[in-house]
């Protein structure tokens, strides 16, 4: 039986595992969890060395024990994680083990092969064995994507009771390498029902203060900081820190005073680390912090939060009365609902409702295929509009953020089914007020049926914040005496109730001519009421000036400023249109926003007019560049960078194409050759696998010799193909020494190539230290550092 954790006092874990077990003889490659059947005692001395220094919780030595990765080295998930337990259970005595969980190492699809099913099963395989050994909780950390992070918490909510403590890594710029800022992982981690949630790795204690302070602002749950000793440096052919505990203790006790309650170690920390944090420790008492609920959803790399200001819905993602998204839906033409989602987004949408409800379709089927491919699309979170419950329950659970629910209503068979789904995933939900006798004439009583909403929501755990009361909206031209009665309700439940509130505007001006006139007037109403998340088509100017200009009236939109930048003379950059099936966009619009289907027809129709060089030089590279400079400018994130690129990689394929039918030979594009491999020991490739992509479609010839690739491998390779630039790629600080000798290997052997390196544990001042000649920050400096290799001004 696992021991009672109090989650409201102090909570010091271990330090590393990878850096202690190097200095008990891991060599460079080994598989570190292999320590727990072969030396059983190391870890167990480490282990000892911990809670002597003070920690409360140990961590299992099975961070990388998924079943892809033993299976390499031929050992059963059981027998390693059942041994690591027990191992750490004999040192722990009455204190803590925490089953540790940490990233499977491969890209999670549209953007890679692995996927949410996948993935969801591997952490599964982990989790029960870990469970039935009698771990204490769960650790799941060092996650940099998003969805990732919700498939290992999910697995070890649905498979064991225990508690899940749960965090993520992030870079310099703040967000995570798939592009998940502080916000956005609290609001969807703690939707999930963890425990507990933070930061670890990638960062010293200097560098993730900052980004815990973000997070304790608007985490309700318990926070944990878990930093590397700062960031490693090859001495001597060793790899070292040089954060000293001192030092490490230092911004811990900061860390504490402001409100974190969980510390400890990660990469370079050692029992000296702990000793000192537990030291700094006593005596202080954890800060009770208060933090303002808020209505919120997300995508994976942008929160919306309802009541700062009005949130625009769009509202054309519903085949009601839409003839060419009913025929879109019906032959899965996804381009065309992409086209809608992107205008949308581009009309200044914040939220998109998505709802495929047709008889004619397999609408669960369909509706999972429309998440897949917006998420990986539009950066907007999404509302998720569905009368069926199974329906609603595929979407939100493989939906890559913290979604709405649209709707429950005042049944009790409806609230039954959907709440519990809710409270499940952690999603929004939207509240209709009508009940088993329909929708009441008169606010009075849609208030009831709201107040019956909110009053049997709290019996689930949901929470007033998130829920959305929508007091629905009726034609004006059939039920004229209501539209007063919907603004009356509106006020009622926004004054009384404390909630929010939403209403579909368009629907108040049907079977009405000039519709645009009423919902702009009859929005202009609701807003004043209290009415905070509009459902409309933002692409109709006159109603978004309403609601610019309401921003402007109600003081939320300080100093004018959008409403400014939305109206003073500008040079006015088109929009993204909506383009129906029969339209062809410009094939720099389609790259840019990753239209994937729509590339290879282009680019055929172009090659009618135009070379296959000059489509290349002039329009795909010019897109890509443009791509490349939205992703360092943090407009678009890794998931729209990978869509991007696949998306010319289907136009350089379709020239290639051409080339060989019309001159009857390849078709030769290269602009050098590069060899990537991620170093020995190292079975990570996301990293290598995203510099591949890019690499490829501005028109290189990329060698990927994989993952955990010898040394003489490399060296073979690059004799073989007469190499001159070689990437390589780290992600573990176990296998950063394997970089440094990977390097030493290629000067050795006399091959006169330059050498560019990049990974998690690498940095500009690591790479010069091992003699990398370049260090490739990201995949798009990795780009930059070809061009000008090959191409030199």
């Amino acid at each position: 039986m696992s021991k009672r954790i109090d989650f409201s006092n102090f909570i010091v874990f271990d330090g590393a595992m990878g850096t202690m077990l190097q200095t008990h003889g891991l060599k460079a490659g080994e598989l570190p969890e292999s320590y727990n059947i072969l030396h059983p005692e190391i870890i167990e001395k480490i282990h000892g060395e911990y809670l002597d220094a003070g920690a409360d919780v140990i961590t299992t030595n099975t961070f990388g024990a998924n079943r892809i990765k033993l299976s390499k080295y031929g050992y059963d998930i059981g027998e390693i994680v059942k041994s690591g337990v027990k191992i750490a259970l004999k040192a722990a005595g009455k204190r803590l083990v925490a089953l540790d969980i940490g990233p499977i190492g491969q890209l999670m699809k549209p953007y890679g092969t692995l996927s949410f099913s996948e993935a969801y099963e591997l952490f599964r395989e982990q989790v029960i064995a870990g469970a039935d050994a009698g771990a204490d909780l769960i650790l799941i950390e060092t996650m940099s994507d998003i969805y990732e992070m919700k498939a290992a918490i999910l697995a070890a909510k649905e498979n064991c009771n225990l508690p899940v403590v749960a965090t993520m890594t992030f870079q310099q710029d703040k967000r995570t390498l798939t592009g998940t800022d502080p916000l956005t992982m609290v609001n969807v981690i703690c939707g999930l029902g963890v425990n507990a949630l933070g930061i670890n790795c990638s960062l010293g204690p200097k560098e993730i203060l900052p980004l815990i302070e973000e997070v304790l602002s608007c985490s309700k749950i318990p926070v944990i900081a878990q930093p590397n000793a700062g960031m490693p440096k090859i001495i001597d052919g060793k790899t070292v820190f040089n954060v000293e505990p001192d030092e490490f203790a230092r911004y811990a006790k900061i860390m504490a005073e402001k409100g974190v309650t969980i510390l400890g170690g990660c990469c370079g920390t050692n029992p000296e680390h702990i000793r000192a944090l537990r030291h700094v420790l006593a005596g202080l008492e954890p800060i009770k912090r208060k933090v303002e609920p808020i209505t919120a959803a997300s995508s994976f790399s942008k929160t919306v939060i309802i009541g700062e200001g009005i949130t625009v819905i769009g509202e054309k993602l519903n085949p009601t009365g839409r003839k060419h998204l009913k025929e879109a839906l019906k032959s899965n033409d996804m381009e065309y609902v992409l086209r809608q989602a992107l205008a949308q987004q581009d009309a200044g949408a914040h939220i998109l409702n998505v709802n495929a409800g047709l008889p004619e379709i397999d609408e669960k089927a369909v509706m999972i295929n429309i998440i897949r491919e917006l998420q990986s699309t539009v950066s907007v979170p999404l509302q998720i509009d569905s009368t069926d419950s199974d329906v609603i329950e595929a979407a939100v659970r493989i939906y890559n953020g913290r979604p709405i629910i649209n709707s429950v209503n005042g049944k009790l068979k409806v609230m039954e089914e959907i709440f519990p789904i809710a409270k499940k995933y952690g999603a929004c939900v939207v509240g209709l007020t009508l009940d088993e006798n329909g929708i009441p004439s008169k606010a009075k009583d849609r208030f009831k049926i709201a107040e019956n909403i909110v009053k049997t929501a709290s019996k689930y755990g949901i929470a007033k914040e998130d829920l959305i009361i929508d007091c629905l909206v009726i034609a004006a031209s059939a039920q004229q005496d209501e539209v007063r009665e919907i603004i009356k309700a509106t006020r009622l439940v926004k004054e009384r109730l404390g909630v929010k509130t939403i209403l579909g505007v368009s629907n108040i001006s049907f079977g009405l001519p000039n519709r645009t006139l009423l919902n702009r007037t009859f929005l202009a109403l609701a807003l004043e009421a209290g009415l905070d998340a509009p459902i409309i088509d933002p692409a109709d100017e006159e109603v978004m000036g309403t609601i610019n200009a309401f921003n402007v009236l109600w003081g939320y939109d300080k100093y004018a400023n959008n409403y400014i930048a939305a109206y003073a003379p500008k040079d006015k950059k088109p929009a993204v249109k909506a383009f129906s099936a029969t339209d062809v966009a410009d094939i720099e619009d389609i790259i840019i926003n990753g239209l994937k289907e729509e590339a290879a027809p282009k680019v055929r129709a172009m090659l009618k007019a135009m070379s296959p060089t000059q489509i290349i030089d002039e329009h795909l590279v010019p897109s890509l560049d443009i791509v490349g400079r939205k992703y360092e400018a943090g407009e678009i994130f890794l998931p729209q960078l990978i869509q991007s690129a696949e998306t010319a990689k289907r136009a350089f394929e379709a020239i290639k194409h051409h080339i060989i039918e019309t001159n009857g030979g390849k078709a030769e594009f290269s602009k050098g050759k590069i060899i990537l491999a991620t170093v020995r020991g190292d079975i990570h490739d996301i990293g290598k696998n995203i510099v591949k992509i890019l690499l490829e479609n501005y028109g290189f010839e990329v060698i990927d010799l994989g993952k955990d690739v010898p040394e003489d491998e490399i060296i073979q390779r690059i004799k073989q193909d007469n190499v001159s630039l070689v990437g390589l790629s780290a992600l573990m600080t176990t296998t950063a020494q394997n970089m440094a000798n990977t390097i030493k290997a290629i000067r050795k052997a006399g091959l006169g190539c330059k050498i560019m390196v990049g990974g998690a544990v690498v940095n500009a001042e690591f790479a010069k230290s091992i003699g990398a000649d370049y260090y490739g920050r990201d995949a798009q400096e990795s780009v930059r550092i070809a061009q000008e290799f090959f191409s030199p001004s």
